[in-house]
């Protein structure tokens, strides 16, 4: 008897990154082994060096083929043992060992868009469709575009054991979110990255495309981002915590900016639920400022607080490092762990 396992990787596009996977058949109770691949197609090594090697660091059941096929996200190395340069997990990987202690939970909202015939799912072939407003959490034909295909990727990132925590429509037509954690830093990227594959391997099933494009339609139309909720054990349990946090976001905000995703600026524009790329802000229930206190948060004296700024075409593993990195260490400085 065997099994299909189907590896996947992040390869070296730039500037935003993309999935590959491929299918390998092993025997039942068998582990994932380490695996090549051709790194000269996927933009990591020239043709003449060009094996890279696939490490798993993360297993869970295959929602698409069902029974005991497995899907299996892999780091990208070297075949010298180390961590090739597009390996972001590992840059991670340190930083959130160094933290550890503190507790780190993520939340991240991604948002994307279907597109279908070159535009988006719901738009006319000429024209455009009502003004936004409506299709927020819409219901009904008129208002709300690929729902079928939302429900069945929240049912296979259900079935994969995903942290998958809701799913919502979002203010355009074709616009859709789903939520991931809460979860620490490793693992929030980890579910993620299955949860967009499974999202575009789902959507092939409807002859539709996913994009994370941070403005997928330009004039007054939503950007798509990838909001990141974030708090450390000292955060969950006072205020002071949270504005310690917010304080050291704002001593390093254009580094964030420049590691948010690419085409930032296109989104970040101060309108439609932005703040500007190039000023920060934070405050109490406004989401038009880059980092949002909720208004609960405020009220109980504890909880965590949203980055507003990442793009939907974030690679999660660089977000947890530059909030991990730069709050815990504002936090530890403080005392406040």
């Amino acid at each position: 008897m065997s099994y299909k396992a189907e590896y996947i990787w992040i390869d070296g596009t730039a500037p935003t990154a993309r999935l590959r996977s491929k299918t390998r058949i092993l025997a039942d109770g068998a582990e994932p082994p380490e695996w090549g691949f051709d790194g000269s197609s996927t933009n990591q090594a020239p043709g003449d060096k060009s094996d890279c090697v696939l490490k798993p660091v993360f297993t869970c059941p295959d929602p698409i083929r069902g029974g005991d096929h497995k899907l299996v996200l892999c780091e990208v190395f070297l075949v010298d043992g180390t961590p090739h340069e597009t390996n972001t997990r590992a840059t991670l990987r340190p930083i959130a060992e160094q933290y550890a202690a503190q507790e780190s939970w993520y939340g991240i909202e991604q948002e994307y868009t279907f597109f279908k015939d070159g535009r988006p799912l719901g738009f006319p072939e000429r024209g455009f469709p009502a003004p936004q407003g409506f299709y927020y959490c819409g219901v009904g034909a008129d208002e709300v575009f690929g729902r079928e295909i939302v429900e069945a990727h929240m049912d296979a990132c259900l079935a994969a054991g995903l942290k998958l925590s809701g799913i919502n429509a979002e203010v355009m037509p074709g616009q859709w979110e789903f939520q991931i954690g809460p979860a620490g830093p490793l693992e929030v990227g980890d579910h993620m990255w299955v949860a967009r594959w499974l999202l575009y391997r789902v959507a092939e099933n409807y002859g539709v495309s996913a994009t994370l494009d941070p403005k997928p339609v330009e004039g007054d139309w939503n950007g798509a981002g990838a909001h990141t909720n974030f708090s450390t054990r000292a955060m969950r349990e006072g205020y002071d915590a949270i504005i310690t946090a917010c304080e050291a976001l704002a001593d390093r905000a254009q580094e964030h900016v420049a590691g948010y995703g690419a085409d930032i600026e296109r989104r970040l524009t101060g309108m439609h639920e932005t703040a500007p790329w190039s000023e920060f802000s934070y405050g109490v229930s406004n989401r038009g400022a880059s980092v949002r206190i909720p208004w609960q948060v405020e009220v109980d004296k504890r909880g965590y607080i949203e980055d507003r700024r990442p793009n939907a075409n974030v690679d999660p593993y660089v977000v947890a490092r530059l909030i991990t990195g730069t709050c815990c260490a504002a936090l530890e400085k403080a005392g406040q762990v």
